[in-house]
């Protein structure tokens, strides 16, 4: 693998996998330049050095199929600004040959949609995985992929990823393609070396304590990195929707807040770990609880165990916060991901906020902080403190299985690991 810093890309034509997955509004304007931006000292590198660019990213879930309310045509201009350069455009990823051919040092080519074709994602279309023909339709498809990421490594001199986001799927153009270039001419991107260092940080430089801060809804998405940081932190508080689920387990009423029953014995088997492991486990004492799912509901402060009928918690409450806020004060390396509850209705964000106050205050006393998946890189950026804190991750899925061990395979590839 070569190193992207001491590359010297003159006169190459390079092809960058960037996470262009943006948020758009109903008329297809960009509503969030975040990942974009993120991609600038990866792509101006290469534009500095006299190489040309090719750039290629999926966006949303087309599901093999075009949607022009997912075409990547919509965020041209915005790339082209951030750049400072013309873009071009083909509307075809897979008939590129002749616009990267012609393209000249400086010049920059956007590629449409990757997952207008499903090799991209290397998944048989239009079948059921218990169809007798799943599996040869499945191995039909590694061969397809296999040919559709040869044809966009024939574009290119040079392969970078700079797509952490993605970096967890063995799709065509994250791992697949990388069999195609030598090892010195693919390469991670600065994006994807920042997001590895801040990953290694969490889980191989831990600085103590260690707090790490799970929400979101629900206990079963984190059961993973639940387990996986309960043998690394100090502190780990469990907060947002699967608050209710733990109170439940252990005998509370919960009211209408979610819970997820099937998780009650899974709730109290994280509790003995934690106790057995030494960890200091913060849930939620109290909430806010609405009356219905609406920003202008009726609320009151109730405790997690006794939430009245026909109520549901959408907020930490007072109590719940102190206790948060104890456990992040003193880290020296603190990992968050997921808000403490409904944090896009503005009235049930003070949890959230409170959370990223004492982060905020944590890192400037000296602790590394790591923020990372969608909810919480909203969190900070809403709140707006994303610079106050020591890195904010591009990546949800691809961060949360590194923080679980797991080898991400757009990472592996590269390294030709």
């Amino acid at each position: 693998m070569a190193n992207i810093e001491n590359y010297n890309f003159a006169d190459k034509k390079a092809i960058v996998r960037v996470d262009f997955n943006v948020p758009l509004d109903e008329n297809g304007h960009v509503t969030d330049d975040t990942r974009i931006r993120g991609a600038l000292p990866t792509l101006k590198k290469i534009l500095a050095d006299g190489g040309s660019l090719i750039l290629m990213s999926h966006m949303g879930k087309p599901k093999g199929k075009v949607n022009p309310k997912l075409s990547l045509s919509q965020i041209r201009e915005d790339v082209a600004k951030a750049l400072g350069t013309d873009v071009k455009f083909v509307d075809d990823c897979m008939k590129a040959s002749e616009a990267a051919k012609d393209l000249k040092p400086g010049e920059v080519l956007l590629l449409e949609n990757l997952r207008f074709y499903p090799e991209e994602e290397g998944k048989p279309v239009g079948i059921d995985k218990n169809d007798p023909a799943y599996d040869d339709a499945k191995k039909a498809m590694k061969e397809s992929q296999k040919e559709f990421a040869k044809t966009l490594a024939s574009y290119a001199d040079v392969y970078v990823n700079d797509a952490f986001g993605t970096a967890h799927r063995k799709h065509a153009s994250t791992a697949v393609i990388a069999d195609y270039f030598d090892k010195e001419d693919k390469m991670l991107g600065f994006l994807m070396e920042k997001e590895v260092k801040a990953v290694d940080n969490i889980l191989k430089d831990i600085k103590r304590p260690f707090t790490a801060i799970m929400g979101g809804s629900k206990v079963s998405t984190k059961i993973g990195i639940i387990e996986n940081l309960m043998d690394k932190v100090d502190n780990l508080i469990l907060c947002g929707g699967m608050t209710y689920t733990f109170a439940k387990a252990q005998g509370g009423k919960v009211g209408s807040s979610i819970c997820e029953d099937d998780k009650l014995d899974l709730a109290l088997d994280i509790m003995k770990k934690a106790k057995e492991k030494g960890v200091n486990l913060v849930l939620g004492s109290d909430c806010i609880a609405a009356d219905s799912f609406s920003n202008d509901a009726k609320t009151q402060v109730c405790s997690v165990m006794d939430i009245p009928e026909g109520w549901e918690g959408l907020d930490a409450g007072p109590d719940s916060i102190i206790a948060f806020r104890e456990a992040i004060l003193p880290a020296k390396t603190i990992l968050w991901n997921g808000p403490a509850g409904v944090f896009e209705f503005d009235n049930f964000t003070t949890g959230s906020k409170a959370i990223a106050d004492a982060i905020v205050e944590a890192t400037d006393n000296g602790a590394f902080s790591l923020v990372g998946g969608g909810d919480s890189v909203a969190c900070v950026n809403k709140f707006g403190c994303a610079d106050a804190v020591s890195y904010v991750s591009t990546g949800g899925g691809a961060l949360l299985e590194a923080i679980e061990g797991k080898v991400l395979p757009g990472i592996a590839a590269v390294k030709g690991e």
